[in-house]
């Protein structure tokens, strides 16, 4: 991840990096709407983002929650995976249409319109919603503003559409690589529910090198495994975790190994950035666990530390708390009935060792050290628009029962993240 000194400058480089990939264009426009189920005084805004491929493709896979509690654009989104092409992918902020009335009725008809204008057949469209739980989707404002949102095609970047999907994100986050002869271009939205399955908040990844449809899912599906599936804001699953890969095709293919690489780095930079994003973080935690007994021990194991709140607060407040990473293992371990023995543990915190052989291994210049390299890595949850460094708490845990790893992303819980949350609607 680069290192910034200002907010103009990480967005002079998003945009820099956000051209559209050949084949594809992109409209954004903002909209207002009176919500049905709340009394304001003002209009409240949306964004609306669409993207259109110049021509149908039919390589393109998506990813998505298994929260029981879907949204209507997720469970539209799994029926699309089975189509033989996609043309576009229409996006608004604002509210996520779960468990509104009528919210798959009301998101057919939008792209049943949106067809009509921008061509196709409305299941020839994805939605994808992020937002507020429970309100229904202004569906006649967005109708009045398709036609306006097609015309607009061609006329903004993904860090344009970067923007535009934000809720509670305080910047928005756009990774782009060279692929072949083209370009991977993905950008992501999500800041809090962060505990993804199968897929994480909203990620919109393009590419116009020609792939293959199979080869392009199970690539997607293994990359996610090991980049979204391994990180944590808060814990909670959302109920609108999407991800989505499209490919228009225009370039010359690529090997599959190449793909891979390139898909791995741009979904590994936007994982981060999402937790380095989160809503109140002031650390990012790294955590790594190696010679774990399989890969999914090691990723859940990691998962217990950083989704801990009694870990979470000590190193917000800069705290070495160390007892707390060991309670929080060992609750794992003994709620699971694992066959895993502490007495084989090792663990450091920033390279210094602080737990083997079944002890602690502290002193107080360890504690001194490991406070001062806590507060080294710190950065102010209210200053967030661009990415202030790129420093993590870095854990490392050898479980010495087998040869697997995994590492966690994870972040720490503030007064910020609280607040925030506290006053989300209001």
């Amino acid at each position: 991840m680069n290192v910034y000194t200002s907010k103009e400058q990480y967005l002079r480089h998003i945009e820099q990096i956000g051209q559209v990939p050949d084949g594809f264009q992109i409209a954004t426009l903002g909209i207002q709407f009176y919500p049905e189920e709340r009394p304001v005084k003002s209009p409240l805004p949306m964004n609306l983002v669409l993207i259109q491929g110049e021509h149908p493709t039919e390589v393109f896979g998506g990813l998505f929650t298994r929260n029981r509690f879907p949204g209507a654009p997720v469970l539209i989104g799994k029926k699309r995976m089975e189509e033989t092409r996609i043309r576009g992918i229409l996006i608004n902020n604002k509210v996520s249409n779960v468990g509104a009335p009528h919210g798959v009725e009301d998101a057919e008809e939008i792209l049943d319109s949106l067809a009509a204008h921008a061509g196709g057949k409305g299941e020839e469209y994805i939605p994808a919603s992020t937002g507020i739980i429970g309100w229904r989707l202004p569906k006649n404002e967005i109708l009045k503003a398709l036609p306006e949102l097609v015309r607009r095609l061609g006329r903004s970047t993904c860090a344009d559409a970067a923007r535009a999907i934000m809720t509670t994100d305080a910047y928005p986050k756009v990774a782009r690589r060279p692929l072949g002869r083209g370009h991977l271009v993905g950008f992501a939205k999500g800041a809090g529910m962060i505990e993804p399955n199968l897929a994480t908040m909203l990620v919109f990844l393009l590419t116009d090198v020609q792939l293959d449809r199979g080869i392009l899912r199970d690539t997607l599906r293994k990359v996610v495994e090991t980049t979204f599936n391994c990180i944590s804001v808060d814990g909670d699953q959302s109920t609108s975790d999407t991800v989505l890969f499209l490919s228009s095709g225009v370039r010359e293919t690529v090997s599959s190994r190449e793909m891979e690489r390139a898909l791995l780095e741009v979904s590994e930079e936007l994982a981060e950035h999402i937790v380095r994003n989160g809503e109140g973080t002031s650390h990012v935690i790294r955590l790594q666990v190696s010679s774990a007994p399989d890969f999914e021990t090691a990723r859940e194991l990691g998962k217990a530390v950083v989704n801990s709140p009694l870990v979470k607060t000590a190193i917000y407040g800069n705290d070495p708390n160390v007892g707390r990473i060991v309670a929080a293992l060992g609750d794992y371990v003994g709620n699971q009935d694992l066959p895993l023995d502490p007495h084989r543990w090792v663990i450091r915190i920033g390279g210094i060792e602080i737990f083997s052989k079944g002890r602690f291994m502290l002193d107080r210049g360890k504690e001194e050290s490991l406070a001062s390299y806590l507060k080294d890595a710190s950065m102010d949850p209210k200053e967030k628009s661009y990415p202030l460094h790129d420093r993590v708490v870095d854990i490392q845990v050898e479980i010495g029962s087998g040869t697997a790893e995994a590492t966690v992303l994870g972040s720490d819980l503030s007064y910020e993240y609280v607040r925030e949350n506290a006053d989300y609607r209001s």
